[in-house]
């Protein structure tokens, strides 16, 4: 089945919203270093959940297989992952985008500060779409570190593997893996602001 065929005339509006939040997030204000000035988002991904997974999920919750509890119950129908070199640039697109007047936010989820028990590391919000094209329309954007998209890539690779030899073994090393990332990220940040004390 397709997006447009599971979710029927809300599909445009949904496309509409996914544009205005990445073309929002793109306009992120950069912050200014040592050289200049750099951008707090590297890049942007986005997408429409598909029917396949959305279905998944409502039956998970219990919910009717339809677009319609779809829309109503569901937050993450749009999909957008907004990657940063730091942590405290994540709190700061974070912070940003919560001032944003065409969005209003209604949940936060930070796995940063409390990280899930795999090691899973990243911002969550929940937003509606106040204004613009995509009004009525709510969305998830996920904020993280470079490093931490990078685990999080693998980590999908497996969560959606139906075989997977040495499991427990995997799981361990990606903790492991986890927990090294966030101290790096920890020590990135330190060697950026002892560098900007310099200038």
């Amino acid at each position: 089945m397709t997006p447009q065929a599971f979710y029927g005339a809300a599909y445009p509006k949904l496309c509409a919203a996914e544009q205005q939040l990445v073309e929002l997030i793109g306009r992120c204000p950069v912050a200014r270093d040592s050289e200049g000035r750099e951008a707090a988002v590297l890049y942007c991904k986005s997408r429409i959940k598909s029917p396949e997974s959305m279905l998944d999920k409502l039956e998970k919750n219990g919910l009717p297989p339809t677009s319609r509890a779809a829309l109503q119950y569901m937050h993450d129908a749009v999909g957008v992952r907004a990657v940063c070199a730091f942590t405290d640039d994540v709190y700061r697109v974070a912070s940003w985008l919560s001032a944003q007047p065409e969005i209003r936010k209604t949940a936060v989820k930070d796995y940063i500060a409390t990280p899930k028990p795999n090691g899973y590391r990243s911002y969550h919000m929940i937003l509606v779409l106040t204004d613009g094209p995509g009004a009525g329309m709510t969305a998830e954007v996920q904020l993280r570190t470079i490093a931490a998209d990078f685990w999080a890539a693998l980590e999908h690779q497996m969560k959606y593997k139906h075989t997977v030899r040495h499991e427990k073994l995997i799981q361990d090393e990606l903790k492991r893996c986890a927990d090294e990332i966030a101290s790096v990220d920890l020590s990135m940040q330190t060697i950026r602001e002892l560098l900007s004390e310099d200038f």
